[in-house]
């Protein structure tokens, strides 16, 4: 007796199949009490062996029958809830692509997947400058709480782009971040690259950062 498996991507973990293979376990016992000598062996896929592609067969038509009822009493109730988890992730990813808001916050975390992996220490600095709420003139401008949108520095309007890579008043600062970054990644960088990769600098330079000694 020769058992075909295959290892599949349509199967999303392992764990989905430990019911079967505590069955197949107990069948080869059972049958190996009765003498039966049974092999295993590693079969390659579509090589036209009867048995390797009726089971194939079988197994597709399983898949595509939507008239089989699921029998999730047999899937571990981990697979379940990690299925549930990531089919919202990815509706937040979908709502999160099609938003029109976050615009800014959206450069720094694209994938929610990502985010959500990180281990992120928020600070005021840190929110104002991945959000663009918060002390800084152009957005405080927009509101009229600034007379003028336009940074100390004289250069243009006070965005946290502009404080990230243009402010002369934030060279010392941007130079330290520059140089952890341009060691690999070249100067400028995108915020999705500062995030994902250089979050311990880039941490350092938005703590770095006097809001109200740039106004």
């Amino acid at each position: 007796m020769v058992g075909y498996f295959e290892r599949s991507e349509t199967f999303r973990t392992a764990h989905v199949h430990t019911y079967l293979i505590e069955k197949i376990r107990q069948k080869a016992t059972e049958l190996e009490q009765t003498e039966w000598k049974i092999h295993f062996s590693w079969v390659k896929t579509h090589v036209g062996i009867l048995g390797y592609e009726l089971a194939d067969t079988l197994a597709k038509d399983a898949a595509t029958n939507l008239d089989i009822a699921e029998c999730y009493n047999r899937v571990p109730k981990s697979v379940v809830k990690s299925e549930l988890e990531d089919g919202s992730v990815d509706k937040w990813q979908r709502d999160w692509n099609r938003s029109t808001k976050g615009t800014l916050t959206k450069d720094y975390f694209p994938i929610v997947a990502e985010r959500l992996k990180m281990k992120i220490t928020t600070t005021h600095n840190f929110t104002t400058m991945v959000t663009g709420h918060g002390n800084i003139k152009a957005y405080l401008y927009r509101f009229k709480i600034s007379e003028t949108p336009t940074c100390p520095c004289g250069e243009t309007d006070q965005t946290t782009d502009h404080m990230l890579y243009e402010c002369d008043l934030l060279k010392t600062q941007r130079d330290a971040l520059r140089s952890t970054v341009s060691k690999r990644e070249g100067w400028p960088t995108s915020k999705h690259i500062l995030i994902s990769k250089y979050y311990k600098a880039f941490i350092r330079f938005t703590n770095q950062i006097s809001f109200d000694n740039l106004h």
